[in-house]
């Protein structure tokens, strides 16, 4: 796990300067404390910020060929590098070190651009081909790793966080307002957007290269779902023998590791799994970390406690307080650099920092497991409101939306009327392939009331629910609703949100590596040819990953009902109906008229309803934690302040 950035000259045979790729990579130093490298050659430059976890002594990068025409910087792991490795030297291919980057740079040599093909891993790679003067960059199939460009002054700048391309002068500082609509949408910016005028994300799955002046970007993998109708009639037993079998080479493969591995135990299904897979079918200890909550609302310490004891785990918990997510919110939006609608990320910073003093760098995580199985309400929502449809005027059959929710006192199902009245909306877009998430995006954008008259007249008529449909394949409508609804839930949440937020950045801020092996293109692929019954069985989400994983986990742990990841949202910002100091001086009318994002009175309400304790619901919670989190970044990468600003 690294960081990495460079330099393109495109108009120019002029090289980038070594004090330009410095400031760019230092920028970058908590996701490599332990070394630096650097490329100067002709036009380009490229920079390595490096996270030593494989051949701690002979991988420092860049890493080239035998005869060091080909160079690469990486960010990632390649998991299956000694197969690999093992392949390419029965080609001839001589090896310089025992790091997994050096097999990109063979590949390159043998298959070119389709060596991503052969990649089992995580990464954002730039490579840099100098007889034909090309550079390539590419990202991982899901986007677990980021990678971000922008041209400016007759260059191309790449890194891995937009910070380090605001380290140059050219790089303009501006937030796109457009992406701002569709995060207060879609939860994230549509691909390749980020939250910065002129700066874009290389989305999931793609690959960059530029040649001659001329930037190219194509897609090289996508989660393909099978047409309507098609079934390969396996039974149930067979589906889920061969899912266990691909789930214990996925998380054995990510163990491959010279620095100790640990995993995160959520007390779900998720963490649970891969817990249990290391616990019986690999010899590496297991030790496991944990987040736990002050407010019973939010905790499940009960649980992770249960497969503590039932794994014999040497186990590390971190209790949350709101306390601590108000203190370092400011952080994690520096770290994130996107505005986020939930504090949930905070709780994760707090993790990974006793990750690391524990002396852990790495670390497995169950994320992926609902995308990938199934797993969410939203999934099994949609359902309902689709076999609702067919009787619309049915009193009973929404009352069937109350199983759904539990755990939730303020859930849409509490109440009959209501919860039949909100699961009914959105039914004009029954035909769409974006149907099951009209009811999240509509809750989302109801935060538009707080934008200023200007930007919400100006994002009315470029951010709709439609936006989505460019993104999507053109035969989605014939694939089965479930198929078409994770394929939705996988390019705008996944990657996003939850890969970007929750994932990567929460644990690079202290220099920690996560591992999914849910998001393992091999399991994705097999994921996606899984017949919808055998995922969803009746309202039972993830069916045959539970069938796949019994004997193995507790069957309270089977059985119980899925509790989503939450925590404290607007109260953590205020003390005895106060808000904290920082909150008070950034949401200002001055400071908003400023920004210009917002209403200044309708966030004033706001706050005062925060303040009183009054904001129970959804809507205002991330109506709230989106202006607060807008306004940070902002003010950190707008206006210049360094997180600190805001202790």
């Amino acid at each position: 796990m690294c960081g990495i950035s460079g330099i393109l000259n495109l108009t120019r045979h002029e090289t980038p300067s070594r004090d330009e790729l410095e400031r760019m990579i230092h920028a970058l130093e908590h996701r490599g404390p332990d070394g630096y490298g650097f490329l100067l050659d002709g036009p380009a430059g490229l920079a390595h910020a490096r996270l030593s976890i494989i051949d701690l002594e002979g991988g420092d990068q860049p890493i080239a060929n035998e005869d060091g025409s080909v160079q690469v910087v990486f960010n990632g792991e390649v998991f299956n590098y000694l197969e690999l490795r093992e392949g390419l030297q029965a080609r001839g291919h001589r090896f310089r070190t025992r790091s997994d980057t050096e097999v990109i740079v063979h590949l390159y040599e043998e298959y070119g651009d389709d060596f991503v093909h052969h990649l089992v891993g995580q990464f954002a790679i730039a490579l840099w081909d100098a007889p034909r003067q090309r550079l390539l960059l590419v990202r991982d199939r899901a986007g677990i790793r980021p990678l971000f460009y922008t041209l400016a002054g007759g260059r191309l700048y790449f890194a891995s966080e937009v910070k380090s391309l605001f380290t140059q002068s050219v790089v303009t500082r501006e937030l796109d307002p457009v992406a701002l609509g569709e995060v207060f949408t879609f939860w994230a910016p549509l691909e390749p957007h980020s939250l910065f005028q002129g700066i874009h994300s290389l989305p999931p799955g793609h690959r960059a290269s530029v040649e001659r002046g001329e930037l190219r970007v194509e897609r090289y993998w996508d989660w393909e779902f099978p047409a309507d109708g098609i079934d390969n009639h396996q039974t149930l037993e067979d589906w889920a023998t061969q899912l266990r079998e691909l789930m214990v080479d996925a998380v054995s493969l990510r163990l491959r590791s010279d620095v100790p591995v640990g995993a995160y135990l959520s007390g779900g299904l998720d963490s649970s799994v891969i817990t249990s897979l290391i616990r019986n079918f690999t010899d590496t200890p297991l030790r496991t970390f944990s987040i736990g909550f002050e407010d019973e609302e939010f905790d499940e310490s009960g649980f992770q406690q249960e497969l503590v004891d039932y794994l014999d785990t040497d186990h590390t918990h971190v209790t949350c307080s709101r306390e601590d997510i108000g203190r370092i919110f400011p952080r994690v939006i520096w770290h994130a650099e996107s505005t986020i609608l939930r504090t949930a990320p905070a709780p994760l910073m707090l993790l990974s920092e006793r990750v690391r003093n524990s002396g852990y760098k790495v670390v497995l995580t169950g994320e992926g497991a609902d995308e990938v199985f199934g797993g969410y309400d939203i999934f099994k929502e949609a359902k309902i409101r689709r076999f609702c449809q067919r009787f619309p005027d049915s009193g009973l059959r929404p009352r069937i939306l109350e199983r759904l929710y539990p755990y939730l006192k303020y859930s849409p199902a509490s109440g009959g009327d209501f919860g039949k009245q909100f699961f009914r909306q959105g039914m004009e877009y029954i035909d769409q392939p974006f149907f099951a998430h009209v009811p999240r995006w509509t809750t989302t954008r109801r935060s538009w009331r707080f934008f200023s008259p200007e930007l919400k007249q100006q994002l009315s008529e470029q951010v709709t629910f439609e936006s989505i449909l460019s993104l999507l394949p053109e035969d989605i409508g014939s694939w089965q609703p479930l198929n078409r609804d994770q394929y939705v839930e996988n390019h705008t949440l996944l990657s996003g949100y939850l890969l970007n937020s929750q994932g990567d950045r929460m644990a690079m801020a202290n220099s920690i590596e996560g591992r999914f092996p849910f998001l393992d293109h091999r399991v994705m692929e097999f994921a996606a040819a899984i017949p919808p019954r055998y995922k969803i069985r009746g309202l039972n989400e993830k069916y045959l990953l539970k069938q796949s994983m019994a004997g193995l986990i507790p069957e309270s742990i089977l059985r119980r009902s899925k509790q989503p990841y939450r925590a404290p949202d607007s109260q953590s910002f205020f003390r005895d109906g106060k808000a904290m100091d920082w909150v008070k001086e950034l949401l200002t009318e001055e400071e908003l008229r400023r920004a210009g994002y917002f209403n200044p009175g309708a966030v004033q309400k706001l706050l005062r309803k925060c303040a009183g304790g009054r904001v129970i619901g959804f809507s205002d919670n991330m109506a709230f934690v989106g202006i607060l989190s807008t306004m940070l970044l902002d003010k950190m990468f707008v206006q210049g302040y360094s997180s600190e600003a805001f202790v």
